[in-house]
Formats: structure tokens, sequence, C-alpha cells
């Protein structure tokens, strides 16, 4: 086909935009295709940006292990920072040496390809087939075998990092999506913001909770040694709202008459649509919001949705008080704590 039957023809393209069609423009080979030398280089250039992405890669499962966050924002940062630049420079590459192996080794030449019907006939397969031999050898995958082999290892280990960041969206297979650091007779405590030691930690006494109160606490002993690996991951599971109502209030179901004491009632703070923190407590009304997509649970109503896209309500601690008037858990939460997901099946 040529430049003029391309363009629609040329007395059609002169009546309409008033110039004469100048065609393609003469076609130039590139340096590659005119020296073997220079094709070498060009190889060896994209052979580089392969190894680099390798190098990435690695340097991305280094720093992960290496640069563990911490609980201060310059660990956090450290961390981020040395895991996105391997990862950067591990995508980065593989683009850019596919790019340039494009622009100066892949075969130069114009052509149009007609459009056809899809699903064609034995014909039609044998012609795709024949295209596909045809981007073989132009590419030069076959003959080039420093190339095929570096795209190969870069690619094969690129996956790596994602194997790392998916083992970080949630907790390890086992009982951790079931279980949380509550049980018989642990303490509540009041929330200090971080990760309380053993000497801050703040038990609550009943008689401190008044009608229309609301506290944030957490499980006494998070800040153990043996919970010191992953302390935050631990608060997060196990922070509860604990609020006083009063009693007549309450319309409590037979079977959890004895989770609450005198009015006092304990819930988790994860909310069980996406898991954000339910943080806001209208005690006129006894509802509990989540600020993120406004599911809304009534507290007198063992928190129930009345509102929003959680659909099911936030898990209740069961407690009770100690021989010293403090309260405590009677035992961890009955069910999953957070979003809903495979194996809870609730209504």
């Amino acid at each position: 086909m040529t430049s003029k039957d391309h363009f629609g023809g040329g007395s059609q393209l002169e009546e309409l935009n008033g110039f004469t069609n100048p065609g393609l423009p003469e076609h130039k080979p590139r340096i590659a295709d005119r020296d073997p030398k220079a094709a070498k280089v060009a190889e060896r250039q994209v052979a580089a940006w392969f190894i680099l992405s390798m190098v990435g890669t690695i340097w991305f499962i280094v720093s992960y292990f290496l640069f563990t966050p911490g609980e201060t924002m310059q660990s956090i940062r450290i961390h981020n920072t040395s895991v996105g630049l391997g990862a950067a420079v591990a995508m980065f590459s593989i683009g850019a040496g596919a790019v340039l192996w494009a622009k100066n080794l892949m075969s130069d030449h114009e052509g149009i390809d007609e459009r056809h019907d899809i699903g064609g006939s034995e014909e039609d397969q044998a012609v795709a087939l024949e295209i596909l031999h045809q981007a073989k050898e132009e590419s030069g995958i076959a003959r080039r075998p420093l190339l095929r082999n570096t795209l190969i290892a870069a690619l094969a280990i690129a996956p790596l990092p994602a194997v790392l960041v998916f083992r970080d969206l949630g907790p390890l297979p086992g009982d951790k999506m079931f279980t949380t650091l509550w049980g018989e007779g642990v303490r509540l405590i009041q929330d200090p913001g971080g990760i309380p030691s053993a000497e801050s930690e703040r038990p609550i006494k009943a008689q401190d909770v008044t009608i229309g109160s609301a506290y944030h606490v957490l499980p006494s002993g998070i800040g153990d040694e043996e919970n010191a690996e992953h302390p935050l991951n631990e608060k997060a599971k196990a922070a509860v709202l604990l609020m006083r109502l009063d009693p007549k209030d309450l319309n409590e179901d037979p079977d959890r008459k004895d989770w609450s004491h005198e009015g006092i009632v304990a819930y988790s703070k994860i909310c069980t649509h996406v898991g954000c923190p339910v943080a806001l407590y209208e005690h006129q009304t006894h509802h509990l919001l989540c600020p993120c997509h406004q599911s809304t649970f009534d507290v007198t109503e063992h928190c129930k949705v009345i509102f929003g896209p959680a659909k099911r309500p936030l898990p209740q601690l069961p407690i009770s008080v100690d021989s010293d008037g403090y309260l405590v858990a009677q035992s961890d939460f009955p069910e999953p704590v957070g979003p809903t997901f495979w194996e809870i099946n609730h209504p």
C-alpha cells in the first residue's frame, strides 16, 4: 500500500486540506542497524537495566528485613524509603530496558496491517502464528541470549517484594485473626496513646466510670516483653471502648446479662466494615459512630448496626470486677474483631 492509498488518496487530501500528501518520510537506519559494535553496546545497555532491576528487587528484600519499622517516625520513614526505592528501581529498570530494546534493537521497519474479522479461518490462524514467529525473530529474543536471560531473571524475581508486602497486609495464618490479648482476669487499663509499660499502666476501677463517660482501654500487659514483637498489631486488635449507661437503658440479651457490670459495657473499637476506629460516642443517644463511612451502632442493643455499611455488630468484651474493684475481662472476645471475612458467618 502506498502512502497515497494510506492517507485516503492524494486528490481527496488536496481537496479537503489544500495541500499535497507529503507521504511517509524517508526511512533512516539506526546506528545499531549499520554498526554491529553499536548493536552490541546497545544490547549490553539493555542487559544492564535488567540487572539493575534485579539489584532493586534484592535491595527491597534486604531493606525489608534490615530496616524494621519501630515505634518512632524516623524508623518508619527509613523503612518506607528503603523498600520504596528498591521497588521503584526494580520496576523502572525493567521498563527502561524494554523501551531501549524496542527502540535500538528490535526490527525497525514501517508497515500497515489491514483489519480482518475476529475468529478467522485456518489460513488466518496460520498467518497469526507466522506473525508471532516473525515477532520473535524481529525482537531478537531468540538470538540474543544475554537480553533474554537477564529479562527472564529480572521478571522472575520481581514479584518477590509483593510476597513480602502481602505478608504484612494482615495476621499470619493460625488463630491470630481470631484471638487478642484479652483473657480471663486481664485488667482493663486506660489507653495512653502509645504502648504502655508495666509501670505506666492505669487500671480502671468500676466506681470511677460515671454514667455518660467513655474510656479508650487496652488489656493489661500489652507492653510486656512477650508482646514486644508486634505491639501495635496487638493494640489494633485489642482496642476497646468502655462506657457506662443507666442499667435501665440497656436492652440486654438474657445470655449476655452477666457480660456487663452495673451498666458498664465494653465493645471492640474496630469497625466491622473495613476496620476504622469507632471513636465517637453520643451519650445522649447511646450511639457509637464510625467517622470513616458513618456506620452507627446502638450501645443499648449490643451495638447492633442501625445505619451504614457495616454488616454485623461490634463484638462485645465480657467484663466483671476483681476483688480490688478493678474492671477485668471474663474472656477474650467471643468472635473475631474487625472487618467481616470469609470465616465469619453473621447475618
